[in-house]
């Protein structure tokens, strides 16, 4: 039992890295020469909208539920996702990226469509596949899957990048999306808890899910819990070429060192869940996110320059996004509906999405108005108004027997 719990996380670890790599890379690589180009931060924030597909992907999301009842039905939404995802990828590597900018971003797009449809059927079936009250390891690999994929795509890949160039590069990144995709082909142990509910997924469940009763709190929950971080961390490579720091250094501190910390607290994270409970672990969480706007609003303003007070303070901004997203993909796991579990986790995690470029733009037009201190402040008064709804705020806990 054991063994066979090990390989099925083992396999779904592989499909987030895999999804999470190119995107990494392509969201880590581009804001940096754009900031080398003397593009403003608001600029670069506006390329957070080819992650579009991610928030739109709750869209289709009841067509990959509707069409799913076995193993297989996943395994073939996957693979085949998969498979244009690399496809496109091939594509993306042939093109020259100062002759070719708009089009490389268009053909990213398709690209990440791709992979939200992979991500969709991935969920789906990882929620079938394990016992909800007992999720929390999953959902720590959930994130250390996201993670990893950053590290390598935007710690790994863009110190290649910086050494060979795009078109030499992008090819065995997707020749990894296709490799990738091995464990869950070669595994014959994954097994689905049947589904009390044989009505088809409709369009219609996604409205139905917001009309559930005290669904807001879930609904706030998504929407605030992280909100303190997000604009740090779509500002931090702008922040660092601006403390003078070059594409090579960033690769290494923000894509190897600072997501290694987000793996290590997610998985963390996870054991500590199950030992202290969600809702102790929620509260202390929350209050952990306070710290690194604080610290970072301090260095602003600090006439201190030292390399070791920066690794700090990246340290500290993806340990605690580590610790958050486990908290996050937790609770959204814990309320999905029997049969609509793609369409759910989906429409969750789509707000936590919507919710972080919203943030993203606000940041970083406040940082372009105000500098750095004025998003660090920001972010502090986010986190701060997140830690007070969820100390006084009960988690929106489903009836047990509610209508579908």
């Amino acid at each position: 039992m054991k063994q066979r719990a090990s390989t099925n996380l083992f396999t779904f670890f592989t499909l987030y890295i895999a999804q999470s790599i190119p995107m990494s890379f392509f969201a880590t690589a581009l804001p940096v020469l754009m900031r080398q180009g003397d593009y403003s931060l608001f600029v670069i924030a506006l390329l957070k909208l080819i992650k579009l597909p991610w928030i739109l992907k709750c869209l289709w999301s009841p067509l990959v539920d509707c069409r799913t009842e076995t193993v297989a039905d996943y395994k073939r939404w996957i693979i085949g996702a998969e498979i244009v995802y690399a496809l496109l990828i091939f594509v993306v590597a042939m093109l020259r990226i100062d002759t070719h900018f708009t089009l490389i971003i268009f053909l990213i797009l398709l690209a990440f469509i791709s992979s939200a449809t992979q991500d969709i059927a991935t969920d789906a079936m990882a929620a079938r596949s394990f016992e909800r009250r007992n999720s929390s390891l999953l959902n720590s690999i959930q994130s250390m899957g996201s993670f990893t994929g950053s590290m390598v795509g935007g710690g790994f890949l863009l110190l290649l990048f910086h050494r060979i160039g795009w078109s030499h590069l992008l090819p065995w990144v997707a020749i990894f999306v296709l490799a990738a995709l091995l464990p869950l082909a070669l595994n014959r142990k994954i097994t689905l808890h049947e589904r009390t509910n044989r009505q088809k997924a409709t369009p219609r469940d996604m409205l139905l899910f917001f009309s559930r009763k005290q669904i807001w709190r879930q609904i706030l929950f998504l929407t605030l819990f992280y909100a303190g971080l997000i604009g740090i961390l779509s500002s931090l490579s702008p922040y660092l070429v601006d403390r003078g720091y070059r594409m090579k250094e960033i690769g290494a501190m923000v894509g190897i060192f600072g997501v290694s910390t987000g793996i290590l607290c997610a998985f963390v994270t996870g054991l500590f869940i199950r030992k202290k409970g969600k809702l102790r672990s929620r509260r202390i969480i929350s209050a952990c996110i306070l710290l690194p706007p604080a610290y970072f609003l301090w260095l602003s303003q600090s006439t201190l320059e030292s390399h070791a007070l920066i690794l700090i303070g990246i340290a500290l901004i993806w340990g605690t996004y580590g610790m958050a997203s486990t908290m996050i993909n937790t609770a959204a796991m814990d309320i999905v509906r029997d049969g609509r579990e793609g369409t759910d986790f989906t429409l969750q995690i789509v707000l936590t999405h919507l919710s972080a470029m919203i943030i993203s733009l606000v940041s970083a037009r406040v940082g372009d108005l105000t500098g750095y201190s004025g998003l660090f402040a920001m972010e502090l008064a986010l986190a701060a108004v997140s830690f007070i709804f969820v100390l006084f705020t009960q988690p929106f806990r489903p009836e047990e027997k509610e209508g579908i």
